[in-house]
């Protein structure tokens, strides 16, 4: 639980509400990402590069961190 409240914490410093948001959606993506075996890095990175070549819009769901493979 130690980094979500140190995450939070930061997050009043983001500046601006907005910033705030997105902030909480990555720290929330990346402590999905640990809860579900993956690594936060390697995750996003693949899901970025699925994305700029394309990756379908039906298929979205093969991309959220509980259902992603790396691609190999």
């Amino acid at each position: 639980m130690r980094p979500i409240a140190l995450s939070r914490k930061n997050a009043l410093c983001a500046g601006h509400d907005a910033g705030a948001q997105n902030w909480a959606s990555i720290a929330s993506l990346i402590e999905s990402c640990k809860l579900n075996g993956s690594e936060p890095h390697s995750y996003l990175s693949g899901v970025l590069t699925a994305i700029a070549a394309r990756h379908k819009q039906a298929d979205i769901n093969d991309l959220l961190p509980w259902n992603y493979t790396k691609p190999v």
